[in-house]
């Protein structure tokens, strides 16, 4: 069984800039579709970015596009997420996830539920 780990949340200013990985232990993860979602206080979890199992399939939710970069370093087992030109609203709890079983196709990506493997979440915070 996969196990996610993220690290490198914290507190940014607004306009600076964070580097969030998550790190899977068990197995490698070179095979499978990886997303990154965030939940905010009070609101419901949102799709933030993710990469299909080949890789070359790359999709971004709009509210981070041009601002966050997705990437995966195979040799380490790790996937990352470059958070750049911060701003309040990316404030939430940032999980990494995994689909482990299938293959989806891209547009399933953006949903939760389409993932079976998650990390416990870490914390960003934007200030002004």
């Amino acid at each position: 069984q996969v196990q996610l780990l993220e690290s490198g949340g914290g507190l940014a200013q607004v306009g600076g800039s964070l580097r969030l990985s998550c790190a899977a232990s068990g197995r490698t993860f070179d095979n499978y579709s990886m997303g990154w979602f965030r939940q905010a206080p009070g609101k419901e979890r949102e799709f933030v970015a993710a990469f299909a199992r080949s890789g070359i399939r790359i999709i971004y939710a709009n509210s981070v596009k041009g601002r966050f970069t997705i990437s995966r370093d195979n040799a380490k087992n790790t996937g990352n997420l470059q958070m750049n030109g911060l701003k309040p609203e990316d404030t939430a709890v940032y999980y990494c996830a995994l689909v482990t079983r299938g293959n989806p196709i891209a547009s399933t990506l953006r949903m939760g539920e389409t993932y079976d493997v998650w990390g416990q979440g870490t914390q960003v915070t934007v200030s002004s």
